[in-house]
């Protein structure tokens, strides 16, 4: 899964990294809030994807509103489950990811959060993951409209999710544990997202770039302090710098990820 990531820092580092694209006038995201997203947020992040051969850039809500849920209660008690698309239901006839399949979309990120699992140490360890050549790279998503208006606003809402796959062997050690363990977001070479934006791509096409895996040397990651609290760092560092947790053990050498080599 993927519930918490880092967005970029500034405007300016995401239009250099998509030259081009046409940003929504409407549109005032507070980068100085965003070190640390969590999905069941709910809240609008930027998202790129292509319309008519044209790139466009939108604030989209995390969590997709999918066409069945067409009341405030079907919302409510589906949506949580949204947030995440596991890359091999995305061609499934039978999913409902497999409907929107053509509506592709690229979050940028400058990390994503993931939790290890440790037996000497009683609560998950969270990691910063980054692309080691990439300070702003992208998740791959998907989005959809809401099928009934905000019951505030009366806008009918983009929604997105990113899209999952089977982890590579640093994301193994790292999302080790849990029901939804050995996952990591799909991540692609800079040439492969913008293919992933093409309107006309086949399913074979579709099912090429699911099946990429970013290799682990291309990744890197440092334990933090706990993200999902309201204390501050006991260093006063901000939440996706370096943490030394005493009695960590490095990655691979703990007992749980015996078993993984």
């Amino acid at each position: 899964m993927c519930y918490d990531i880092s967005l970029p820092l500034s405007d300016e580092s995401v239009w250099e990294y998509f030259p081009g694209v046409q940003a929504d006038a409407h549109i005032h995201f507070n980068y100085d809030t965003s070190i640390h997203v969590i999905a069941q947020s709910f809240s609008k992040k930027p998202v790129i994807y292509s319309e008519d051969g044209k790139l466009h850039m939108k604030e989209f809500e995390w969590g997709v509103i999918a066409d069945y849920m067409n009341t405030p209660e079907l919302i409510k008690k589906n949506r949580q489950w949204m947030c995440n698309a596991q890359s091999e239901k995305i061609l499934d006839t039978k999913s409902y990811w497999y409907r929107i399949r053509k509506k592709r979309c690229l979050i940028p990120v400058q990390g994503f959060f993931e939790h290890r699992e440790v037996k000497s140490i009683k609560n998950k360890i969270p990691y910063f993951i980054q692309l080691r050549q990439r300070p702003v790279f992208a998740l791959a998503g998907l989005y959809a409209y809401s099928p009934i208006p905000d019951v505030e606003t009366g806008e009918v809402r983009g929604t997105f999710t990113i899209v999952t796959r089977a982890a590579n062997s640093i994301m193994q050690q790292i999302h080790n544990g849990g029901t939804n363990a050995g996952r990591m977001p799909l991540m692609l070479p800079k040439e492969l997202e913008s293919k992933w934006l093409q309107e006309d791509l086949t399913d074979e096409e579709i099912r090429e770039l699911l099946n990429y895996e970013m290799p682990s040397e291309e990744m890197i990651c440092h334990p933090v302090y706990s993200i999902r609290t309201t204390k501050e760092r006991p260093d006063g560092k901000t939440k996706s710098e370096p943490y030394d947790w005493a009695g960590l053990p490095p990655l691979g050498t703990d007992e749980q990820q015996a078993s993984l080599f």
